[in-house]
């Protein structure tokens, strides 16, 4: 009998399972595509909208909402297969069990984003809790690319980097928004939205390269 299909017992370690790590890093992927797909679709079907100067945001108000919405929570969903991606195949320390906590919050801030509709558009009806779920956010990716990088680099080193970069980048970056001139911080916080895209493709991307690592294990001869 193949070793394999003795079930485990209870309190025995699960092995990874390399078709799980990569459905959630494609999930990662796909999601993190689609979330930009919609804002570049919704930029040319909402009426008088300004990419440069109008926000993502302004794109989430109105009757083209569902547009953006629709990407928000595949990005959401994206978050998620990161961190069930990143459970399974804990790559080290501390830091990346803090990534996995993290993304689950971030997830639900991003979800919360598209489902609460508050864009500065006068809308009251009950708690706004807009701002607070954007300093959330701008926490999360100022904490969690740096905390999971460590991990990534047991895949590529470049993997690593572009976790580090994501921290590094956003950091100072990411006050200035709250600060910019209307006639650019449309701009701006795509820039920004890019940041974090380039991390949750690094992390989508090291669940892929894990997955193709134990299935070369497996075909090596001592595997």
């Amino acid at each position: 009998m193949d070793p394999r299909d003795i079930p485990e017992r209870p309190g025995d370690p699960l092995a990874e399972h390399p078709h799980i790590l990569r459905g959630t890093g494609w999930l990662a992927i796909a999601g993190t595509v689609l979330f930009a797909l919609s804002i570049l679709v919704a930029d040319f079907v909402v009426p008088n909208h300004d990419w440069i100067a109008d926000t993502i945001s302004d794109l989430g108000a109105g009757p083209y909402e569902w547009i953006v919405d629709t990407g928000i929570y595949a990005y959401s969903a994206a978050l998620i297969a990161c961190a069930v991606g990143a459970a399974h195949a804990h790559l080290g320390g501390r830091g990346w069990t803090t990534g996995i906590f993290g993304l689950i919050f971030t997830a639900q801030v991003v979800f919360l984003v598209g489902a609460r509709n508050e864009y500065g558009d006068a809308d009251r009806d009950g708690a706004v809790i807009h701002v607070y779920l954007v300093y959330a956010l701008g926490l999360a990716f100022a904490v969690i690319p740096w905390a999971m990088s460590q991990g990534a680099g047991a895949i590529s080193g470049r993997l690593r980097l572009a976790c580090r970069a994501a921290t590094v980048l956003w950091v100072p970056m990411a006050p200035v928004f709250f600060f910019m001139d209307d006639a650019w911080d449309g701009l701006y916080e795509r820039v920004l939205g890019l940041l974090t895209a380039m991390f949750v493709l690094a992390i989508a991307l090291t669940l892929l390269g894990r997955a193709r690592a134990i299935e070369a294990s497996d075909r090596s001869p001592s595997g």
